[in-house]
């Protein structure tokens, strides 16, 4: 682009900026009212008479008005939001800050100090005299309220976590989310091909605090042998619920499944009040359970509880390890391994919490009560009310227990738990049954359950203990859902006798070696043992040139019905070239095959990544890759094997939604369906990149985004990638945050001025030009220029047709039109003329 002539005079793009410092530095100032004088003769412009500084010439006055700030308490940002500022009554000169009782709730005081707050202007203004060290001052040039409150008036708050009082119930709006898998097989010598799948999702909608969903499963599976095709839809769950603050607990209604820590799950109709441990800081919080495995070919993972999926996922062929399920979640899960190869896998792992402490003085609670009822909507069994609290007595006490009552069955339970400091922590119940059942001789069943838990994480050995359990249940005690069993049915399904389960990691940092132990062990009383052991053995060490190389294996042991299936993989990965490329051998060992395979892993510059294998196994050559790509729309998965002489597949899933509200839409990805997400809005300009959880994402043709995976009750924050940003784009305030309850979908605006910069020159129809120091602002009300020697001023957000205007004296004083088409010719040398605006199109005032 060249530069025309009038810009090769002493104006340059920041001597505007020079000239004001300038004469800052020659200033005075009158001490009422901040007052700034300039000393103009240092500024080397031609005419001195036409200057407006007056946006500079006080420190203190705001006009009085209403503005939309960034809120900073103590520099923890906000959301944006109306402030008001009125006329001081003591002086014409100054105007006060209106912090309102809205704004003054997110501050997040301690109760014993808010009942001491004194209030102004009708009561709608917080009195600042009333927080003795507390100041408010606001920065027009970044539009934000700075808000400076002594800490010890304030609720605690840690990094990534704010008090209830800044918690976002979000924006009204709808969402689908879903989960898609397809996979097609054919097998070799005239084995026919076949097809499946299959999905599962959340659709919902937000009203205030409350949030409505369903979730839906499907599945629909073809083989080309003769056999039938199978389909199935199923609206699994109807539900509602919402954060309840004041009490730290949530309330839910419909269709829901039994969160104990106490019983076993199952699921009902009704309403529950359950203490939500998100809801406390991060630190604060309880465990979340942990799948693990391992993958004998690429394979679908799919996670469920009483016949409704909770997680399904595609894995590459080694290891896996699932951390990402909800952490509400406990009681007994069914994982379904399902190989490329036709092979399946199954297992159970019991989701146990860790050892049930409360903090001292505190009471966690939860109250169930409806009907139980089945996978088809249906209610079956009596009413019933369960309840259960754990009290913390003192400074390592917590006393717990809870009871279920319904129909012919009762049980209660009382329990302790100890934190032994130093050696971890410990809990102990006991928990008695009392079934009548007219179908069996006994005619009513009476027994006891005694459950021990233990958690330890070891800091100086660099070891943890996640969790390790044991339970014994006499032959005649029942839990609600082996009653509602034995009273529909006649029979009890598999009569639980010992559990056993451990956690265990060992790290050894100096040698870079590292373990994993996860068993579980558990008897009946009618049926044979089952086993499930897993054992994880790695090491990181170096080896000439190569850094990081990498060295695992994985040994596993499950046992069922007195069969067992063993296995090991052995993995080896190096890196090359210090990138994010690297080579792999992996075994897989068991009694019925073993498989040798090289491999080929690599991250590209836009964040996708593949893995490349091939191999060799006792039925012949074997071939595979894995593709991942997180797109802004969706997450996809993309996979495909052969086997010599059995069969060929390929497979593909999707993972995404889309998010419909007032103030827009957009499709997106999405990790946890139904989860917490944020609608960012780049005032229309698409195309812009948002950095939040993940790999970033790009604003759609209308400039939404929804990012989504936000942690609830978690201060999130959202970015703008200021170093991917279009050219022609530019953007004041580059970061915001968002502390949103679960459910929610948050919203969040950043200015963007989207158009080409240039120098150009702003004429009055007089011919004069506009005053040094006026500002020019677009029909968005941004700032995008400021006007310098002889009208000439560096502009942004130039786009065709567009409109903007320049501010002087207080107001808009005159409009400029750019005209509908402009050439690269026109723009070096383009000229703007400003048309006078009549005096009553100044902005309105604020009353006071």
């Amino acid at each position: 682009m060249s530069v025309p002539k009038w810009a090769l005079v002493p104006f340059r793009p920041r001597v505007l900026g020079v000239s004001i410092a300038c004469a800052l530095s020659g200033a005075g100032y009158h001490a009422s009212a901040q007052e700034v004088e300039f000393n103009i003769d240092v500024i080397d412009i031609k005419d001195r008479k036409n200057i407006d500084l007056g946006q500079f010439s006080s420190g203190a006055y705001i006009m009085p008005g209403d503005y939309t700030m960034l809120v900073r308490i103590n520099r923890q940002a906000l959301p944006e939001q109306s402030v008001v500022f009125y006329p001081s009554e003591q002086n014409t000169k100054e105007s006060v800050v209106c912090l309102g009782p809205t704004l003054v709730d997110q501050i997040g005081l301690k109760p014993d100090i808010s009942k001491k707050l004194t209030w102004w202007h009708q009561g709608q203004c917080l009195l600042l005299d009333s927080l003795p060290g507390a100041v408010a001052r606001a920065e027009l040039g970044t539009s934000s309220l700075m808000v400076s409150v002594p800490q010890a008036y304030l609720e605690y708050a840690a990094d990534t976590w704010d008090p209830p009082s800044r918690w976002e119930e979000g924006i009204p709006g709808v969402f689908v989310d879903y989960y898609m898998n397809g996979q097609s097989q054919r097998q070799e010598h005239g084995g026919g091909a076949s097809y499946n799948l299959s999905g599962n999702g959340t659709v919902g909608g937000n009203m205030g605090a409350w949030r409505l969903r369903a979730d839906w499963q499907a599945r629909l599976e073809h083989r080309s042998n003769g056999q039938a095709t199978g389909n199935s839809w199923d609206w699994s769950r109807y539900y509602a619920y919402r954060a309840i603050p004041s009490l730290g607990a949530q309330f839910s209604l419909g269709e829901n499944f039994l969160y104990s820590d106490i019983f076993d799950s199952f699921r009902f109709t009704g309403v529950s009040l359950v203490t939500d441990d998100s809801m406390l800081p991060p630190n604060l919080r309880g465990y979340a359970p942990e799948v693990a495995g391992v993958a004998r070919t690429n394979a679908k993972v799919v996670i469920s509880q009483q016949g409704r999926v909770l997680y399904e996922t595609q894995v590459a062929s080694g290891p896996f390890r699932i951390q990402d399920i909800n952490d509400a979640v406990s009681g007994q899960l069914d994982v379904r391994v399902e190989e490329q190869d036709g092979g399946v896998q199954t297992f159970t792992v019991e989701t146990a919490s860790v050892p049930y402490l409360t903090r001292p003085g505190s009471v966690r609670y939860k109250v169930s009560s409806g009907r139980p009822s089945d996978f088809s909507h249906s209610t079956e069994g009596p009413m019933f009310i369960t309840g259960e609290a754990s009290w913390g007595v003192s400074n390592g006490w917590s006393l717990y227990g809870g009871g279920v009552e319904g129909g012919d069955y009762k049980a209660l339970a009382v329990g302790v738990g100890r934190d032994l400091m130093t050696f971890g922590a410990l809990s102990f119940d006991v928990t008695q049954s009392r079934a009548r059942l007219p179908q069996t001789e006994q005619n009513t069943l009476s027994g006891n359950s005694y459950r021990l838990r233990y958690s330890k994480n070891f800091d100086a050995y660099d070891s943890q203990v996640t969790f390790a359990g044991y339970r014994f249940s006499e032959k005649d005690y029942m839990s609600m859902s082996d009653y509602l069993d034995a009273r529909n049915f006649g029979t009890r399904n598999e009569n639980s006798k010992e559990l056993y389960n451990v956690s265990f990691r060992q790290n050894f940092s100096d040698s870079g070696l590292s373990t994993y132990l996860n068993y579980d062990h558990q008897t009946y009383w009618d049926t044979k043992a089952s086993d499930r052991y897993t054992f994880t053995l790695s090491k990181s060490f170096n080896v000439g040139q190569f850094r990081a190389v990498s060295l695992s294996l994985t040994a596993y042991r499950n046992k069922y019905n007195g069969s067992n299936d063993d296995g090991m993989y052995l993995s080896l990965s190096m890196p090359l070239g210090g990138g994010s490329s690297s080579v792999s051998y992996s075994g897989s060992f068991d009694r019925d095959a073993n498989s040798h395979q090289v491999g080929y892993y690599d991250r590209l510059e836009n964040g996708d990544s593949y893995q490349l294998n091939g191999g060799k196994n006792s039925d012949g050559a074997t071939a595979s890759a894995f593709y991942t790509h997180d797109g802004t729309l969706a997450r996809v998965n993309a996979n495909t094997s052969y086997q010599e002489g059995r069969y060929s597949s390929v497979g593909m899933s999707l993972q995404g939604g889309a998010t419909a509200t007032a103030k827009g839409a957009a499709m997106h990805r999405s990790n946890m369906i139904g989860g917490t997400r944020v609608l960012v809005d780049t005032d229309g300009v698409g195309d812009i990149p948002i950095s939040g959880y993940g790999k970033a994402i790009r604003t759609n043709l209308f400039g939404k985004a929804v990012v989504t995976d936000v942690n609830s009750y978690h201060r999130n924050q959202l970015s703008i990638d200021v170093n991917k940003l279009p050219e022609n784009a530019d953007v004041g305030r580059s970061v915001t945050q968002a502390t949103l309850t679960e459910g929610a979908i948050g919203y969040r605006r950043f200015e963007v001025v989207a158009g080409e910069k240039a120098m150009v020159v702003i004429k009055l129809v007089d011919g004069s030009a506009a005053p040094f120091g006026a500002t020019v602002k677009n029909d968005k009300d941004q700032d995008v220029g400021i006007v310098s020697d002889e009208g000439s001023v560096y502009l942004s957000g130039i786009n065709p047709g567009g409109e903007m205007s320049v501010h002087w004296n207080g107001r808009a004083q005159c409009a400029l039109q750019i005209p509908e088409q402009i050439s690269e010719v026109d723009m070096a040398e383009l000229v703007l003329a400003c048309a006078r605006l009549p005096a009553n199109d100044s902005p309105k005032k604020a009353p006071g």
